[in-house]
Order: structure tokens, then sequence, then C-alpha cells
């Protein structure tokens, strides 16, 4: 009785096996492979075999990047149906590039005429810059990868990138929670020639959404390297908080201040500088610093000045975490002047105010300029200059 109820358990086990999961067997993955041709084209290579003719590959894959939706792309290659076939199909960067180090992760389904199927495991490759020779320095959250230079050039650019993350912790509150990459090329030469329709002047690009930062320091101009470094991680730490399913938003005086903070404290040229156009009253209103700096490099370092300086007054006068709380509230949608009432009990306006006030030492009449006065700043952008980009 005993090996009846077992042999009927046995057939009742066999009929709950999918029927696909059998046909699986009858299709072989002969070979799948990667070619990089870093940073034009990532080719995908397959070879499949099955007893009976195979009719349809089909390429899925996705990056790893900041997401709000799991999602995929996928690509039909173009083959000769037989049974036994080999395809690949070319991702032209040119229609969406990756930085160096994206992580892309992908895998096949194959089918043929008997209604077969095959599911390949998904793998998993790292778009590597393999003309180049890197090495590698890590300090926690961060790592620096570099090909020219000594080891004590990699590790005061790590440095400089730790003692900024510290410092946006301690001052503001708010903190990597993700690793970051940052790739050092020798020169601004090698950098372009890693960026598809990199325009000429760009020094460096930090990708938010991959925590990967790619930037042009030659041994030579370590000093720039270690603030513009120390810059774009302030950036990246900001995004992490900010960045939603509906982009960022955080208004530019807010994003750079809070880089510029990451560089250390601000000199006191550009607070004398910051003083004389408050006394002449001709100040930027932080509205009109609300939308993209200009492009003009005098009028861009004095905005990237008053920001920096406006964050001074925000860390120094209020608790730490209040600047984290206005990142949540601007991710949650708030707008600026409710998430500064909810946050200081001040909006935009208020915060010109009491920041004047304070750089000043007294209360001053606020004839904030929608139009920048331009003083003599330090020349922020004696080096090419960086993109951001969420992509």
């Amino acid at each position: 009785m005993i090996r009846k109820t077992l042999i009927i358990l046995f057939l009742f086990m066999i009929l709950l096996v999918p029927a696909s999961a059998s046909a699986d067997s009858d299709i072989k993955l002969v070979s799948s492979t990667t070619k990089i041709d870093f940073p034009n084209l990532l080719t995908f290579n397959i070879e499949a075999e099955s007893s009976a003719p195979i009719t349809r590959i089909r390429l899925l894959y996705q990056v790893d990047k900041v997401t709000y939706a799991p999602s995929f792309a996928e690509s039909w290659p173009n083959f000769q149906p037989g049974n036994k076939v080999s395809s690949s199909w070319s991702w032209d960067m040119r229609k969406g590039s990756l930085p160096p180090g994206a992580h892309i992760t992908y895998w096949w389904i194959i089918q043929d005429s008997s209604g077969n199927k095959l599911t390949t495991t998904k793998e998993t490759l790292q778009f590597d810059d393999t003309r180049h020779k890197w090495q590698k320095v890590s300090d926690k959250m961060i790592n620096i990868f570099w090909y020219e230079g000594s080891k004590s050039f990699a590790d005061q650019l790590l440095k400089a990138a730790v003692d900024a993350m510290s410092r946006q912790e301690a001052d503001t509150g708010v903190k990597l929670d993700k690793p970051v990459s940052i790739y050092i090329y020798a020169n601004y030469r090698d950098l372009r020639g890693s960026i598809v329709a990199a325009e000429e002047w760009t020094g460096g690009v930090a990708y938010a959404g991959y925590n990967i930062i790619s930037i042009g320091i030659s041994t030579g101009n370590l000093d720039w390297g270690k603030v513009a470094v120390a810059h774009e991680i302030g950036h990246l730490i900001t995004h992490q908080v900010t960045d939603s399913p509906y982009g960022s938003n955080i208004p530019p005086w807010l994003d750079e201040g809070l880089a510029m903070h990451a560089e250390g404290t601000q000199g006191d040229s550009d607070k004398e500088a910051l003083k004389k156009a408050i006394e002449a009253g001709t100040i930027a209103t932080l509205q009109s610093l609300s939308s993209p700096f200009s492009a003009d490099a005098h009028e861009a370092s004095y905005a990237y000045a008053q920001s920096q300086s406006v964050i001074e007054y925000l860390t120094s006068k209020f608790d730490k975490n209040k600047i984290h709380d206005l990142l949540i509230q601007l991710n949650d949608g708030s707008t600026m002047d409710d998430a500064l009432m909810k946050i200081y009990g001040f909006d935009l306006d208020g915060l010109d105010q009491a920041w004047m006030d304070w750089l000043m030492g007294s209360p001053v009449k606020n004839t904030g300029s929608e139009t920048s006065f331009i003083p003599n700043f330090n020349e922020l952008f004696a080096s090419p200059a960086f993109t951001l980009t969420a992509g």
C-alpha cells in the first residue's frame, strides 16, 4: 500500500513539472561573450544549437544605475535560422553612452520552431576603459582609479574626497549611502577621449545616476584636482538624497553651495567681495540663482561664492540636520519656499535677508538685484569645467 502511494505521488509530481522546463533542455547555449570597444561600442555575441531550427533570439540587458522602477532594454539580433546559429548585437554608444566602470547585466532568450525556449543565466559585465592600466586605492565609500602618477598622487586625491565626505556629514548631516568611483585621467585629452561627443571645455563629468566621476588631473595640477574631486563628491552626496523619479528638485544655489562647502571654508577675499555687492545694492537674489548660472566665468564665480556663503550661514546658525531635512522635503516634492518655511521658519526672500544680515553683522536693507554684480573673485574656472549628469 505504501509503495502504491509513493508511485502515485511520484506520477503526480511529474505532472506538476512545467512543459517548458523539459522542452528547454533541447536548446543549448554554446557560448555567450562580449567585446568592449570603449567608449564607442559594446558587442554581445551568442552561439546556440537545438534539435529543431532556432527561430528567435532576444537579448535583454539593464544598466546598474539609480532607477525607481525595474526596467530593461531588449534587442533582436539578426541571424539565419537553423539548428546551430550564431549572432551578435552592438550597442552604439553614440545613441546612449556609459561612463567607465558602469555595470551591465544581460541575458538571452532563445526559441526554436518546436516551441522550446531557453532563458540563459544573467551575467554582469563592467564597461571598463581598457586602453589604460588602472590602479586602485580605496577608503570605505570612495574608490580612486588612476593610471599615471605615483601612489602618493592618488592617495592625496583620495584624502580630498574622504575629507569632503566627512565635512558634509559633520556640517550638514548628509552622507553617502552608496560607494563612489572616481576615474582620474592623466590629462583633458585622455578624458575627452573617454566621452562620446565631449565638449572642448569638458574637464570632468559627474554621472550622478551611476555614482561615478571622470576627471582629468595631471600630476602637475594636483592642487586643482583635490578641489575638483571634493566639489564633485559634494554633488554626488547631495544627489543621492535629492534625485527622484521626477528628477531633481534642487535649485542651483543649493546644489552648488553644498558642493562648494565640500571643498572647505570660504576665503576672506570672497566674503569681502560679497559684502561690497551688498553695500552697493547689486547683490543677486537667491530667486535669480535658482536658475542655471551664467556661462560667463566671472558671473558664475560670483554665483558660486554667494551660494557657498549662504550654506555657511545655514550650517553655522542652525542644527546641522536641518540641511538634510531640507533636501528630504525637496525630494518629497515641496517647493523651496514651503520646504524652507517648514524647516527654518522663513521662505526664500526671508533667507536672502537673514543671510545678508549675518554676513554684514547687522540688519541691512534688501535691495537684491536680478542681475549679478561682478566682483574680483579668484577664478574658479582656470581649468575646464565639470558637467553633472543624472544619466
